[in-house]
């Protein structure tokens, strides 16, 4: 897994956002508009435009002031900090080797930028119009003369090129996927980008494929290995530099004053603090007594116990730190614990629905998270795409062509969901015993020691991998249910940075993971669930999805033509991924539950643009409030 760290999501405290933290925003679809120009092919229409839309016209019009969830006028200035799980040891988001530091993302422009309150839009950046004819087959970006990187050199188009095929050399493995339906990049002239695609791929979205694609300078990495990790500030053109690098244990970032597109449309009211900075933390608890005692100052809260039992601390009582609930309007992630679907063990999907009811949600809201909690059912959950009830006609007409590589549950019955368990013991003996039932079935029986075997005499067996303490106290009770099943169960702790080797190489049976889905999904499905991606070192496939049905609909996905039959596809897709019992599935809350120190501003009161908080962005910071702060002592 290769993960920035910089956010933290729903309990567990590793987030996913690697490459697809910049990947999001390159999955959208096309807008169309008159070209004044004369068309490349009389036979087809072709489109220009400012920016890239999915299904209907851009919410801004060409030549908008700026965004409207933004303050144009927000002061620059100041330090915002918060943490990050693990360790670091590589400033290269983007190749296999190493670990990345959380927000190095922030180094690399690219073509096209993604908005916070549009699911499905991109604006122009270092392009500043897109063309493209209606059948998308390919797209010409025509890129603002003044890009720089940050050593004054121009930003071209054969630095676009060259970003394309290194990616593809020496970039993660699962680029290869995303970039197979590149059949040719090439600079018509230093400013001008044609991107040709596979007529056969999802041309809807493969123009923002390359909008969103980071770009690199071809000088700088002329002598030096791409492939390389390092610790060394590669040469970017984007708004923030490298400030301070303590390895392993801190990232600073500094706002660079000379940024070539700081006075964009798409650019003004963001990058308002001087500094970013990332403290990392091998515990969250320690995370936490850190916040407390001032070391950062912005604090989302994943943890049940912690928000309910410890934010009264002295500098919450003073009203030095503010801690709110506000709404956040994304998918709820599909945060569960994982199988490892290359094990043997789990190849019968009786065996791994088994394993998933033996976890007490119930019990553990209760008992753990003092009710704050959903159970998550869905992969889209918290969104109008999550499969609910008997499939429509419209989703049967999707799935009634893959029916020999469905389960048949698929057809028969509602939308799976998990077992619902007694809250008032940690052990339900119905469930178990329906559980055990199922175990009986796929042939695990109990053996004279009490563990389940096989006719062959094989043990079943399972490892928990686990690098957080903190998440022990909701994992054992959970093992000990499993153990009234006999089931063998080892809970694996290591550390963080061990835990995402052994991620990469798929070398695990069960794990803990989170995955952000997208308002509008499409092709980074390929790289959670496709078959594609199953065995690909690193890749997002964390449990090996194989399966032509799924693959089959998430091309259905990829080429909807509007949101109705996109909103079908995927709850054809969760439907299925739910019968398949291919995860644990774990909680949810609507909400963010944050703190910070009392010396930040933002352009909203209690309702954030939908798709993040832009705390890090378009927030910033009072210099007054926190003078005052550092009088009180409330800051180290």
């Amino acid at each position: 897994m290769v993960s920035n760290r910089l956010v933290f999501t729903a309990q567990h405290p590793r987030i996913f956002a690697p490459l697809w933290a910049f990947m999001r925003v390159c999955l959208f679809l096309l807008c169309t508009y008159p070209l004044a120009a004369t068309p490349l092919h009389a036979e087809e229409k072709i489109v220009r435009a400012h920016g890239l839309s999915a299904f209907g016209e851009l919410k801004y019009p060409e030549g908008f002031a700026h965004f409207d969830y933004v303050n144009p006028a927000a002061p620059k200035g100041g330090m915002f900090s918060t943490w990050a799980f693990g360790t670091f040891d590589s400033l290269s988001p983007y190749i296999l080797k190493g670990n990345p530091a959380a927000g190095s993302t922030v180094f690399f422009d690219s073509l096209m930028t993604a908005t916070l309150d549009e699911p499905d839009a991109m604006y122009g950046l270092v392009a500043h119009s897109v063309e493209y004819p209606e059948s998308r087959e390919w797209v010409i970006f025509h890129m603002r003369p003044e890009a720089r990187f940050w050593d004054g050199t121009p930003l071209t188009a054969q630095d676009v090129v060259f970003s394309v095929d290194i990616l593809r050399e020496k970039g993660q493995p699962v680029y290869k996927v995303i970039l197979k339906d590149f059949q040719n990049v090439e600079a018509l002239d230093d400013h001008t980008v044609k991107f040709t695609f596979d007529p056969d791929g999802p041309l809807r979205e493969l123009p923002m494929t390359a909008a969103g694609l980071p770009i690199f300078s071809r000088a700088y990495y002329a002598t030096r290995d791409f492939a390389e990790s390092t610790l060394e500030a590669p040469m970017g053109s984007g708004p923030y530099m490298l400030d301070e690098v303590i390895s392993g244990s801190s990232v600073t970032y500094r706002r660079n004053p000379d940024y070539w597109a700081k006075d964009l449309n798409v650019v003004v009211g963001h990058n308002n603090f001087d500094l970013l900075k990332i403290e990392y933390f091998a515990d969250y608890t320690t995370a936490f007594e850190a916040f407390k005692a001032g070391a950062y100052s912005f604090r989302e809260e994943f943890m049940s116990l912690i928000w309910a039992t410890g934010y009264d601390f002295p500098a919450v009582e003073k009203g030095w730190v503010k801690v709110e609930t506000l709404a956040d309007g994304r998918p709820a992630g599909t945060q569960g614990w994982w199988f490892n679907l290359r094990r043997p063990v789990f190849q019968d999907p009786r065996v791994r629905e088994a394993i998933g009811m033996a976890f007490n949600f119930e019990w553990s809201n209760e008992s753990l998270f003092y009710g704050l909690y959903s159970r998550t059912d869905s992969f889209w959950e918290n969104s109008a795409m999550q499969a609910e009830g008997m499939p429509s006609q419209a989703e049967l007409a999707l799935l009634d062509p893959l029916r020999a590589d469905l389960p048949e549950a698929v057809f028969t019955q509602e939308a799976w969901v998990p077992a619902v368990s007694a809250p008032d013991r940690v052990a339900d003996r119905r469930t178990l015993r329906q559980a055990g039932k199922l175990l009986d079935e796929a042939g695990w029986v109990v053996g004279a020691d009490g563990i389940r075997q096989n006719a062959a005499g094989e043990k079943l067996q399972v490892e928990f991998l686990n690098d957080s303490p903190s998440f022990e106290r909701i994992v054992n009770p959970y093992v000990e249910n499993l153990g009234r099943l006999g089931i063998a169960v080892k809970t694996e702790r290591v550390e963080n940075a061990q835990a995402q080797e052994r991620e990469k190489k798929f070398d695990f049976d069960i794990t803990t993971r989170r995955y952000s889905m997208s308002q509008t999904p499409g092709a980074e499905l390929r790289a959670m669930f496709g078959s594609e991606t199953a065995g690909v070192e690193g890749s997002n496939n964390i449990a090996g999805v194989a399966n032509p049905a799924v693959d089959a609909l998430i091309r259905h996905i990829e080429n909807a033509t509007n949101r109705d039959e996109l909103t079908v596809a995927v709850k054809a897709l969760d439907r299925v991924l739910r019968a398949l019992h291919i995860w644990v599935p774990q909680w949810y809350k609507p909400v963010h539950n944050i703190a910070y120190f009392d010396m930040f501003e933002r352009p909203y009161t209690d309702t954030p643009p939908p798709r993040s908080l832009g705390e890090s962005s378009i927030w910033w910071f009072n210099p007054d409030k926190a003078q005052a702060l550092r009088a009180a002592g409330a800051l180290r």
